[in-house]
């Protein structure tokens, strides 16, 4: 195998050497004169520095200088990841990193990741290296940040922030000087400095944006979003008291994740008999503005807490006209009751997704499904055949109808019988078992559900 490899030709072996781990290498004391000399060829370069590597030791970063000496007669760099850990006060190791940095700048780099690994050190880059005419993608994580009063990246493209120790000022520096900026990644797991870099977003040329926000300590904090170009929001984090999302009008996708500080409030109200009477006490997050800034997309995905925070943390649902499709996740933590309000707030719904139909029972999820309590069926002011009249399913215009997960448990069945029975514009009902249920049982969910009467003729059930 060694010989077949020393045969191929030097460009390919040269490849093969920008793929190899450079933490592996860097166990080895000597390169073979045919892989050194094949050092010009790399035009990608990994250094990973091992989380087992003693604190202090100057090993790799000896190792990373030699490796750049002997690529002084590379023509280009195209690609340079480096993770390492930070040692205390050496001002020295922060100017070798800008070292390797600039001399990968200078070889035309285009894509470039960092990651220092949290010590509480801090990695800082200078100006210098914010000026690049040619990087596309850049990364910067753990303890890197800035100090920087100028960055002007006109290439940039791509951006990702995985809780590095960056400021609000040199922040907001780094999207006002990426003038073509695409893709923005920012993830949020430890507060180095406010405002967090999830909490202000404004860029004229942004199309797709991914937030994580994992900080517990949110709640007062302002989210503001201004991206007339965005077409593309992926929203994770705890539910706060202010959203300013403006100029989002091209926006076409949107998947929430939202989370309530204090998870007790769900058991304390999913049984209250308020629907219109506003917040209910104790709650102070607010997601009127984000929804309200939203309500042009096509397709909505919302997780089983962010269901349920539409219903409790959203004073008024818009009229989503341009929604097409609407993607739930369900759990037996969460209910809903927004279900009735949101489906009569998509006229145009064509296509309605649901990962488990297995919710919390509550005396709010309406005529959306079947399974109000018991005891509160004796309370409803409407007979029954005002409720046929009125139910937000039947004048739901839904063609087709995607469950996934689906264990066959009575309430889900139930479930499965109301949807056919009221949807009268069904076409597709795409239905997957869940992958713990064996072949018997899934024939029998099987034959159960198609022995479902349908109130759509149109109606086929399809298993997938």
């Amino acid at each position: 195998m060694v010989d077949l490899i020393s045969n191929l030709p030097d460009e390919i072996l040269g490849k093969i050497l920008s793929l190899v781990p450079t933490k592996v290498a860097a166990s080895t004391s000597v390169l073979s004169k045919r892989w050194r000399n094949l050092l010009g060829l790399i035009d990608s370069l990994c250094f990973d520095e091992s989380e087992e590597a003693t604190s202090g030791s100057h090993r790799f970063f000896d190792f990373v200088d030699k490796t750049f000496a002997l690529l002084s007669e590379s023509p280009i760099i195209k690609k340079l990841s480096l993770s390492h850990i930070p040692t205390s006060g050496r001002d020295d190791d922060n100017s070798r990193v800008s070292r390797w940095i600039w001399t990968a700048l200078e070889r035309g780099l285009s894509e470039l990741h960092l990651h220092a690994t949290p010590r509480c050190h801090g990695v800082y880059l200078s100006r210098e290296l914010f000026t690049s005419n040619t990087l596309v993608k850049l990364t910067l994580s753990g303890e890197y940040a800035l100090e920087v009063n100028r960055v002007f990246l006109p290439a940039l493209k791509s951006i990702s922030l995985l809780s590095t120790w960056l400021d609000g000022p040199n922040y907001g520096r780094l999207l006002d000087g990426c003038p073509v900026l695409e893709d923005l990644l920012i993830t949020e797991t430890h507060r180095w400095a406010l405002p967090c870099c999830a909490s202000f977003v404004e860029s004229a040329s942004l199309r797709r944006l991914v937030i994580t926000v994992k900080l517990s300590d949110t709640e007062d904090t302002t989210v503001f979003l201004k991206a007339p170009s965005l077409v593309f929001l992926d929203y994770s984090g705890y539910v706060t008291s202010v959203y300013d999302f403006v100029d989002l009008d091209m926006l076409v996708e949107a998947k929430l994740n939202l989370m309530l500080w204090d998870s007790s409030v769900y058991d304390e109200h999913h049984d209250d008999d308020y629907y219109d009477d506003g917040r209910p006490e104790g709650i102070s997050a607010d997601i009127t503005r984000l929804v309200a800034g939203i309500s042009n997309i096509t397709t909505l995905h919302l997780s089983p807490e962010s269901l349920e925070l539409f219903h409790l943390c959203c004073e008024s649902i818009p009229v989503f006209n341009n929604l097409l499709t609407l993607s739930i996740e369900s759990d037996k933590a969460h209910g809903w009751q927004v279900m009735p309000l949101l489906l009569e707030s998509c006229p145009n719904l064509h296509t309605l997704v649901i990962k488990g139909l297995v919710h919390r029972v509550t005396n709010r999820c309406g005529d959306a499904c079947p399974c109000s309590p018991e005891e509160h069926k004796n309370k409803k002011r409407r007979t029954v055949k005002d409720e046929e009249e009125s139910c937000c399913l039947s004048t739901c215009h839904v063609k087709v109808l995607e469950i996934s997960e689906y264990g066959g448990s009575f309430q889900e069945l139930k479930q499965m019988r109301h949807f056919l029975g009221k949807l009268e514009c069904l076409e597709t009902v795409k239905v997957c078992v869940d992958a713990d249920e064996n072949n018997n049982n899934r024939e029998v969910l099987q034959a159960n559900l198609l022995s479902l009467p349908r109130l759509s003729s149109k109606c086929n059930i399809m298993f997938i």
